[in-house]
């Protein structure tokens, strides 16, 4: 059975579940330079390209070919020289299920179970749900102990792991302020209809970053189920906010 196009947020999000794994935003934007040219690169192009030191970029495109994202071959120069490494991208078998599956029906009954209970009450299972549920992320990542660098970058690996997960996310300052844009919900219409599920994604946020970085306060300040063009949650550092 044939399967219709990726639209932009569905490819963003396979991109994402992918290179989610390395955890590392320079990859993924090598990733997907690279995807962009049939012919393919070499690490010195790749280089030129983005700016970083030839042997930097060599490491990050082995490293992609290890996982079996690219393919390497070679390229003969003009005259005399060794030939020089190519690597393209190896198509992998993405595909989407867009049938009704289980899935679809655990996420209605849980908005409509939800919506029988206290508002507070509902925001607040909702938000325990998703806090476990990003603790569990964390976890499957591996050794944590890597990734706490820095908020931001701690940020910036939260933003990959939910958009692995379908919520097309990026990291972002704002004035003084961090937060992390959802541009897709994978909750679609029962978001809409249950708003309390968006605790769900605000509850996912801290335990991420509860895991990878430390205490963290998060608020939703905008909600495509409340009409917003997208989610936004906003992020503060609580050993920062207390100093």
């Amino acid at each position: 059975m044939s399967q219709r196009a990726l639209n932009p947020t569905e490819f963003a999000s396979l991109v994402n579940a992918i290179t989610s794994a390395f955890g590392d935003p320079t990859r993924r934007d090598i990733y997907l330079m690279v995807r962009q040219n049939d012919d393919g690169f070499t690490a010195a192009e790749v280089s030129d390209a983005i700016g970083l030191h030839a042997n930097v970029a060599r490491h990050h495109l082995e490293k992609l070919a290890g996982g079996s994202y690219l393919e390497i071959s070679h390229r003969q120069p003009e005259g005399a020289g060794r030939p020089a490494k190519v690597y393209r991208a190896v198509e992998p078998e993405l595909s989407l299920d867009l049938d009704v599956g289980h899935d679809d029906i655990l996420v209605t009954l849980l908005g409509r179970a939800l919506s029988r209970l206290p508002q507070d009450e509902a925001a607040a299972l909702a938000e325990e749900v998703g806090l476990e549920f990003g603790r569990r992320m964390a976890a499957s990542m591996g050794d944590t102990s890597e990734r706490q660098r820095s908020f931001r970058s701690a940020l910036h690996v939260v933003a990959d792991a939910l958009s692995a997960h379908g919520f097309a996310a990026h990291a972002e300052r704002q004035g003084k302020d961090l937060r992390i844009v959802s541009g897709h919900c994978p909750f679609g219409e029962v978001a809409i209809d249950h708003p309390v599920i968006c605790a769900v994604d605000r509850g996912m946020v801290k335990g991420l970053l509860g895991s990878l970085y430390g205490a963290t306060e998060v608020a939703l300040t905008a909600s495509v189920a409340r009409g917003d063009d997208e989610c936004v949650a906003d992020v503060s550092d609580v050993a920062m906010a207390v100093r």
